[in-house]
């Protein structure tokens, strides 16, 4: 077992990988699976200074298309709970019209909240400049597909959010110094 974890980390290793590994971890940490990017993305930069607009973006891509996904997974859930309803709805319809022959009634369409649209319209995709917000953040991706907020610019107010994140996080950690850093390796590995 010590042998393939190893493996898995020499595998994945960041100065390895490069800049493919900061995307899949970055698209990974934005699905609803809980992994977060950001000690990637600046042991990367640290690792390679040079590089820190490259990885800003691929971080940036990253995370946007794992928001994309949280979107259309909402979106496909709102979908399917429809389709649901409107086939319950339609046996019941059927078993009530077969015991009363005589009064037919109309199945009614299931509509989507009112409530639904109305927060759509009040506050709609820019509430996604706060799709960067740990622990919320993924699942307000989500509930944009589910209240079917428009998609490009819903993916264009995702990307302007975690950009700044990254942007933010990456910069506020930089000018911590290195010995703080050093400190915490020692103590990590004092540990395990």
């Amino acid at each position: 077992m010590e042998g393939v974890i190893d493996w898995l980390f020499e595998t994945v290793a960041l100065p390895k990988v490069g800049l493919p590994a900061i995307f899949v971890v970055s698209l990974v940490s934005a699905t609803l699976l809980p992994l977060g990017s950001e000690p990637a993305v600046f042991g990367y930069i640290k690792l390679n200074p040079h590089l820190f607009w490259p990885t800003i973006i691929v971080a940036t891509l990253g995370n946007t298309a794992g928001g994309a996904i949280d979107w259309w997974m909402g979106y496909a859930a709102k979908l399917a709970l429809v389709r649901y309803r409107r086939r319950r709805q339609q046996r019941q319809h059927e078993r009530e019209h077969a015991e009363h022959r005589g009064h037919p009634r109309h199945a009614r369409k299931p509509a989507l909240d009112a409530r639904y649209f109305r927060w759509m319209r009040r506050l709609g995709p820019p509430t996604l400049l706060a799709s960067w917000l740990p622990a919320i953040g993924d699942p307000l991706c989500t509930l944009a597909g589910w209240l079917r907020l428009p998609f490009w610019p819903s993916l264009v107010y995702m990307a302007i959010g975690k950009f700044l994140r990254y942007l933010a996080m990456t910069t506020v950690l930089q000018w911590i110094p290195n010995s703080f850093w050093h400190g915490m390796a020692t103590t990590l590995k004092s540990v395990f």
